[in-house]
């Protein structure tokens, strides 16, 4: 496994690849990584002959009030567990190689940017899209592969890569969760026991909101309202949102019968967390 810290030694890997007709699969991480970042390099390593993980803390995706500074960062134990996983690269750039002195230019996806946890944390999602557009420049690959957790994020990434023309498949991995239900996260670090407890909150509204469903039920505001009332239960956690949206346009859906992304946000303790589920499919 090479470990690249440059833009210029991952364009050589890329050439190589491309001389000896190799595709190359793309898992951008900000490390800290978990379980759900490993079956994404297991779905990768599935689907393509060379795997690439970037590991960036991305600063452009964090509000000056948010925890870049504390955001967890292991490189070692990280690329320990990519090596076991057989990962051929690791692209573990600084911020200044990704961002030159005096850039000025970013990426937006207007009218979905400010949707959900765009609307919450005003400016996110430009990060995301300029970063992962550099990566796709950067890396070239054949397809990148993300996390259902991420919901809206994935959907502004593949309205990215179909507005900009951008030659990558973009392939959507289920929630990995922990066996108790909560969904799997780097920020799940920052929570105590009790906190950690509390967190199975999100995942209980969004079972409820399911069960409802399931039984029939279509108006969305009686399965906006079953999610909300499990945090009733649950006074520590406060809601961020909780919304049942359309998963093309994050639009808020007024029918349910066609299904409908249900995602919610909430803040356990410093750690804000999110959680969803796609009604009438599977995750």
């Amino acid at each position: 496994m090479q470990v690249c810290n440059s833009i210029a030694e991952v364009r050589q890997a890329r050439h190589l690849a491309r001389r000896d007709h190799k595709t190359v699969g793309l898992v951008p991480t900000m490390g800290a990584l978990h379980e759900g970042h490993l079956a994404l390099v297991r779905a990768a390593k599935a689907q393509c002959d060379l795997v690439v993980v970037s590991i960036f803390v991305n600063p452009l995706q964090f509000g000056p009030s948010e925890d870049l500074a504390k955001y967890p960062r292991d490189f070692e134990r990280d690329r320990e567990l990519l090596q076991r996983e057989g990962v051929d690269f690791i692209f573990a750039p600084g911020v200044e190689e990704m961002y030159p002195a005096g850039a000025i230019t970013y990426v937006t996806v207007e009218g979905l940017s400010d949707k959900l946890c765009g609307r919450s944390r005003p400016g996110h999602f430009r990060g995301v899209t300029t970063v992962v557009s550099k990566l796709f420049n950067i890396v070239e690959p054949d397809k990148a592969f993300f996390g259902q957790k991420d919901a809206a994020q994935s959907t502004i990434i593949r309205r990215m890569v179909r507005d900009l023309n951008i030659p990558v498949g973009v392939v959507i991995y289920p929630i990995v969760r922990e066996p108790d239900g909560l969904a799997m996260s780097s920020r799940n670090a920052y929570l105590d026991a009790q906190q950690r407890k509390s967190a199975l909150v999100l995942s209980r509204s969004l079972i409820a909101v399911q069960e409802r469903f399931n039984h029939g039920e279509r108006r969305v505001s009686a399965l906006i309202e079953a999610g909300k009332r499990a945090f009733e239960q649950e006074p520590p956690v406060r809601l961020d949102y909780f919304e049942i949206v359309d998963p093309e346009t994050l639009d808020p859906v007024a029918d349910s019968s066609r299904g409908g992304l249900v995602a919610v946000a909430a803040f356990v303790g410093k750690a804000r967390l999110i959680d969803n589920v796609l009604l009438g499919r599977t995750t």
